[in-house]
């Protein structure tokens, strides 16, 4: 897929349900608001949906050089962020805390009602023994986001239906988008969990298919896809 290698996106596929975790450099993208330290320096990245496998991504950071400057969450699915307690408590002892960011309406995913909520999220599709075996507590985020927002070098965009706080991370100048279980490649997310909505992620999906065809998507679970060929299979 264009512009994978070029801008030095890091795509990890981890645990059970084979969730992507995207990890990029802050200065790979235009508009970032972290300081860019020197070529001998510690880079400063951001991590996308750490879904599990803490150690694999701890390993390709500290093969990289790179510190995350902000862990992002598409959604608050188990999947897409089991690895995050692991994750922030090795990293913060190395350097200054990631920004925890996820939408309002997905904010009880994390802090501590957040096991109950799992547990039931779960259990909803005979996977409750899933979230029991991996639980840790979950830290609290740091930034609740909503439509529109900026966090680093990214437009958030809402996507409701999966669950009610799904968000795409958009870069748009380079025409790249982070969507987690809105949109995959011939594939949309499901909508039979708690939180779902078939009509909402109808209408996320008509909003996304109505953006430029040569946007290149990046999903929380499969291969990359296109905008336009999304429009073929939809």
């Amino acid at each position: 897929m264009k512009d994978l290698q070029a801008r030095r996106l890091q795509p990890l596929v981890v645990g059970a349900i084979a969730t992507n975790c995207w990890i990029l450099p802050l200065d790979a993208a235009d508009g970032n608001d972290a300081q860019t330290p020197s070529p001998e320096g510690p880079r400063p990245c951001v991590i996308i949906d750490p879904g599990e496998e803490a150690e694999t991504i701890l390993a390709q950071l500290r093969k990289l050089r790179w510190y995350p400057a902000y862990i992002l969450l598409t959604h608050g699915h188990y999947d897409h962020l089991a690895a995050l307690p692991e994750l922030l408590a090795k990293t913060s002892a190395e350097a200054k805390a990631p920004v925890i960011a996820i939408h309002r309406e997905d904010a009880s995913y994390l802090g501590s009602g957040a096991y109950q909520l799992h547990r039931q999220s779960f259990a909803a599709a005979g996977g409750q023994a899933y979230v029991e075996q991996l639980w840790r507590p979950m830290p609290s985020p740091d930034r609740l986001l909503q439509e529109g927002d900026r966090i680093g070098p990214f437009t958030t965009l809402h996507l409701p239906g999966h669950t009610p706080g799904s968000i795409g991370f958009y870069l748009e100048a380079q025409k790249i988008l982070f969507s987690g279980d809105t949109l995959f490649q011939a594939g949309i997310g499901r909508t039979d969990l708690p939180g779902g909505d078939q009509t909402l992620l109808d209408q996320s999906l008509e909003r996304l298919l109505a953006m430029d065809g040569d946007i290149v998507v990046y999903p929380g679970h499969g291969d990359a896809t296109t905008i336009q060929a999304e429009r073929a299979w939809y």
